[in-house]
């Protein structure tokens, strides 16, 4: 079993930057790729940024390319997602989680265990 736990989400003005922080706890953390998810309301959860077990390589979706930047600490046990010039649009309460192929899927069933979500609100 892994554990995860949010953190950093919040209000937050159009253009504004906000860090979430992923906490792992339970099995070795550099096992699994992780990544990032996103749900707002009435929307279905949507990838959001992937990173592979050693940070080598990083996946986002095109809507957050140039502005998101996943990374990792394997030694903290914790995944990061920095969040600038962020729009209303990217309001959503957002889950890391972790991907037991490893490769750092966009496809939510490769992901084996889930945080609870930490919300994250843009005003315009």
């Amino acid at each position: 079993q892994v554990q995860l736990v949010e953190s950093g989400g919040g209000l937050v003005q159009a253009g504004g930057s906000l860090r979430l922080s992923c906490a792992a706890s339970g099995r070795p953390f550099n096992r699994y790729a992780m990544g990032w998810f996103r749900q707002a309301p009435g929307k279905e959860r949507e990838f959001v940024a992937a990173i592979t077990r050693s940070g080598g390589n990083t996946y986002y979706t095109d809507s957050v390319k140039g502005r998101f930047t996943i990374s990792r600490d394997n030694v903290k046990n914790t995944v990061y997602l920095q969040m600038n010039s962020l729009k209303p649009e990217d309001t959503a309460v957002y889950y890391c989680a972790a991907d037991g192929t490893g490769v750092g899927a966009q496809n939510p069933e490769a992901y084996i265990y889930w945080g609870q979500g930490t919300q994250v609100t843009v005003s315009s």
